[in-house]
Formats: structure tokens, C-alpha cells, sequence
């Protein structure tokens, strides 16, 4: 599919949202079976930093790098830098930092994983979070619905030569049909049939999400605080069509 051939992985990302390593280690290695990739987000990393994405990686996971990066173009491009070395399979930027932001990463993370011969990470373009709604967007300025703003932001992402984006379920099938078939889609909200949907506002079940032409699927809390972790995850790849 792109460099790193991701579509040959299970399409379920486990979230280890804690600051526990030991303890997200241990939940990772209980669902190996099911799961390729395990998402390391500000809460992990800004705990303990490098440490997690070496000792997955160790492991034998690849690791999504949710880190949301959003700042000035040299900034950002600067982070994307630092991180290459730690070989990631994905990493996130923020679409809200601009097409300037996105293209300078995309341009200087290649050139640099090629001379230092790295393998470059999947750059992921972030659209809304799906802690969002209508409401929340409309009081930081933003108007209109919000899969509008959504595939703006997808349409923006794909302009800038990113691999791949970020989106609720409900708007990937949109997503999808306006960006083709090339670019990884990655999404989080889902819950499968019956689980809360915590502070998630824009969810559906990982059928739901699969159908409507997601790549990968993120999930958290479901598996992670289930009280049979590989159980849970064998039930959402299997709700899937994945199993």
C-alpha cells in the first residue's frame, strides 16, 4: 500500500492510553495474537518518552505514533526529525497546522530517513477528533457541519502529500469516495455494540467502520480496560469480518 506495506497488518490498533508501561506492555503481549500495531499517544509518551516505541518495537510490534504534531513548519518538521530515528510505523501531524507545515515535514522526513537509512514513517494527517462535535467546533470558531470540516481538512491532508489521515467513522465512507483508495485510513471511535462511548462523540461499531472503508481501526479503553483484554480484541476483529 505505501512504503511500509501496512496492509499486510491486522487492521486493529491497540491504544495504550496510561502513563504504565509495564502494564500497557502487558496488555499488548496478551493480544499479540490479534493485534500488529499499538498506538503510542501524548499520555504514554510524554510519561516515558522514547522508552515505549523502543521496548514495542523490541517486541515485535509496529508502533502508530500519535503525537498530533502541531506547530510552526520548522517546529513540526524539526519533531518529525528527531523522531525518525526511532523508526515508527506511523506518525501523526495536526491538518490545522497547514498545508505549509504538512509539506515541509513530508519533504524533509523523506529526504532524511533516506540519507541516514531510516525507514520512513507513514506521515498521518489529524482532521477532528472525535471528542468534537458540532457544538465544540462551533465555539472555537469553526462553522458549519462537521464532516464538511472534516473533508476539507481530508481533501487538504491528501494535497499535501501526507500517506494517510485521521477521521471519525462516520465520516470515512465520505473521506473515502473524495480521497481514493491509496491513502491509509485511520480510524478511532469505535466501540463495539454495547460498550460506552466515553468521551468519544463520533462513533461506530468496528463493522460499521470496516464497511465504510477504514484501513485500521483504533481502539482503547474496550480492550485495555476489558476485563479479558484478547477476548475483547478477538470479538472486534471479528465483528470486523476480520476473523
Amino acid at each position: 500500500m505505501k512504503d511500509n506495506e501496512p496492509g499486510r497488518l491486522s487492521p486493529l490498533i491497540l491504544a495504550l492510553d496510561t502513563t504504565d508501561l509495564a502494564r500497557g506492555m502487558e496488555t499488548a503481549v496478551e493480544v499479540k495474537e490479534y493485534v500488529d500495531i499499538v498506538k503510542v499517544g501524548l499520555q504514554l509518551f510524554s510519561a516515558v518518552g522514547p522508552e515505549a516505541v523502543r521496548r514495542l518495537r523490541e517486541e515485535g510490534f509496529e508502533v502508530f505514533l500519535d503525537l498530533k504534531l502541531n506547530d510552526i513548519p520548522n517546529t513540526v518538521t524539526s519533531a518529525c526529525l528527531a523522531l525518525c530515528e526511532l523508526e515508527p510505523l506511523m506518525l501523526t501531524v495536526h491538518a490545522m497546522g497547514g498545508r505549509e507545515m504538512m509539506e515541509s515535514a513530508r519533504r524533509e522526513v523523506g529526504e532524511r530517513c533516506k540519507a541516514e537509512g531510516f525507514r520512513r514513517p507513514l506521515l498521518i494527517g489529524v482532521t477532528v477528533l472525535t471528542s468534537l462535535d458540532f457544538h465544540s467546533l462551533e465555539s472555537i470558531g469553526v462553522s458549519g457541519p462537521v464532516d464538511e470540516e472534516v473533508l476539507r481538512l481530508a481533501l487538504l491532508i491528501r494535497e499535501s502529500g501526507l500517506d494517510g489521515l485521521v477521521s471519525s467513522p462516520l465520516e470515512t465512507q465520505s473521506v473515502r469516495r473524495a480521497v481514493g483508495e491509496e491513502m491509509v485510513l485511520i480510524t478511532p471511535g469505535v466501540r463495539p455494540a454495547g460498550v460506552g462511548r466515553d468521551d468519544q462523540k463520533r462513533v461506530a461499531t468496528p463493522g460499521e467502520a470496516m464497511r465504510a472503508g477504514a484501513d485500521f481501526l483504533v481502539v482503547g479503553r474496550p480492550v485495555y480496560g476489558a476485563g479479558e483484554p484478547r477476548k475483547a480484541a478477538a470479538e472486534i476483529l471479528k465483528d470486523a469480518g476480520r476473523l
